[in-house]
This record gives structure tokens, C-alpha cells and sequence, in this order.
């Protein structure tokens, strides 16, 4: 049997139409390597449980995965987390990863998507060329996650680098870090802006896009800035649809490293 497995580790999504997201990366990353065999994992167990009690899909955490792996013969695993940090999610998959250290012969771990500076800018171009032009008035606000863990630092980085790029009316916010929608809204205050495209900084158009961001509630981030004067559109993509995210995380999994737990 193939004893090389490739996992691909996912925050993962509920939404049938967002998953796609996922399946353009993990379609990209089985072609890159079609000698090993594809498994997929997802980190929040809150997805897998309404994944099952309410479509009857069943994946795995990284941890259920790995015992089946090492059950099954597998000694060498590359794995490919789709995360944009080297956050909370991915220090629980390290964790989770670590405890089977020696189980296997070989583990090598590819890093997430935001983890040296060329990420950025070939974030930041992939984002400029997939989403339609800017009017001349308009400007780009994203939505990222956000988290209390210092990799939220990455939103401020990513928001510099777009202006380092040349891309002036591009703004980051998160919807549970920093920066705030508030202190997005200040800034394009000071510049005059009155019109805004949304758009997620996620790898998949899940339930904080559709909500949080783009949804009829009063608080999501459209009917603020509506309720502000804002004129707004949205485009509702995920990262992991665009072509160039996709290949950043294959770059990726061609340099993964050892992982010594």
C-alpha cells in the first residue's frame, strides 16, 4: 500500500456553496503531489459537530486523522494547513500534531498562508487582479478574522503592505481583533470616502462573510456603513478561490519542514 499521505488541515465551513474554497486549494495541492493520498481535517470541532448532526458529513480533527493514519501504515505524512496566521487554529494543530511525532517516520509541515513578507505582497497583488477595478472614489475594505493572539498583528502588516504596493484606498478590519470597523470607518472619514466594496480576508465566504460582513442584521459591517451614508457592493470570494492563493500554499507545501514536535 502508499505508506505517503498528504493532509490538507482546514479551520473548515458549514456552508456547501464556501467549501469550494477549500476544494480549490486541496484539488491544487493533490495535483502537486499525486503520488500521496489526500485526507482532509478540520480544527473547529463547533463545524465538524454541525457538519454531522445537520448534513451527516463526517471529517476528522487532525488528531482523530493522524491515529487512523498511523492505524492504517502510514509513515510519512505532508501536511498543508489552509490557515491565514500562525494563530490560535494552527498552534491547535501543532499540538495535535505533536503527539504523533513518533509515530510516523516523517511529518513535514508547510506554513500558513501569512508568514514572510513576499506572502503579503502576492496576497495583496492576487486580491488587486481577482476582485473588479476600484472606482475612482471607491475604496477596498476587508474583513479579516481577527484573534487575541500576536499573530492579529498580521492585519496591520497586510493593510501597510497594499500601501507599500501602491494600493492607497485598500483597508484591512477584523471582526473580532484589531482594527475595528470603527477605526476602519475613521480613516475613510479622513479621506473623504463615501464608497466602499466589501470583501473578506478568509479563506472561504463562510458565516462570518455572509453575516458579519455582507448580511441584513444591523450590526454587520454593510448595514453600518450604509446606516453611515456609505454607498456599498460586496464580493463574496474567499481567498482560497483565487488561483494565486492556491499556488502560495502549494510554494508552501514545497518548502515544508521537518516537524519535530
Amino acid at each position: 500500500m502508499n505508506q505517503k499521505a498528504l493532509v490538507v488541515v482546514s479551520f473548515g465551513t458549514t456552508y456547501p456553496d464556501a467549501l469550494c474554497a477549500i476544494e480549490h486549494v486541496e484539488e491544487r495541492l493533490r495535483r502537486e503531489f499525486p503520488d500521496r493520498d489526500f485526507y482532509r481535517a478540520f480544527t473547529s470541532g463547533m463545524v465538524i459537530r454541525k457538519l454531522q448532526r445537520v448534513q451527516g458529513v463526517s471529517v476528522d480533527t487532525p488528531e482523530q486523522l493522524l491515529e487512523k493514519l498511523a492505524q492504517r501504515g502510514y509513515t510519512e505524512l505532508l501536511c498543508q494547513p489552509t490557515h491565514v496566521l500562525n494563530g490560535l487554529e494552527y498552534d491547535k494543530m501543532c499540538a495535535q500534531l505533536s503527539a504523533f511525532a513518533g509515530r510516523f517516520s516523517s511529518i513535514r509541515l508547510g506554513r500558513p498562508l501569512l508568514s514572510a513578507q513576499e506572502d503579503y505582497e502576492i496576497c495583496c497583488h492576487t486580491v488587486m487582479e481577482s476582485f473588479p477595478a476600484l472606482g475612482e472614489d471607491e475604496a477596498l475594505v476587508m474583513m479579516g478574522h481577527g484573534t487575541d493572539h500576536f499573530a492579529n498583528a498580521a492585519y496591520s502588516q497586510l493593510e501597510n503592505t497594499f500601501r507599500a504596493l501602491g494600493y492607497e484606498r485598500v483597508y484591512v478590519g477584523t471582526v473580532e481583533g484589531f482594527p475595528s470597523l470603527d477605526y476602519v470607518m475613521q480613516r475613510l472619514e479622513k479621506r473623504g470616502i463615501r464608497r466602499v466594496m466589501l470583501a473578506p480576508f478568509l479563506i472561504v465566504a463562510g458565516d462570518h462573510a455572509k453575516n458579519d460582513l455582507a448580511g441584513d442584521e444591523e450590526d454587520s459591517w454593510k448595514s453600518v456603513l450604509e446606516r453611515a451614508g456609505y454607498s456599498t457592493r460586496v464580493e463574496l470570494r474567499g481567498l482560497g478561490s483565487l488561483d494565486g492563493i492556491a499556488e502560495r500554499f502549494a510554494e508552501h507545501l514545497h518548502c515544508a519542514e521537518p516537524f519535530a514536535g
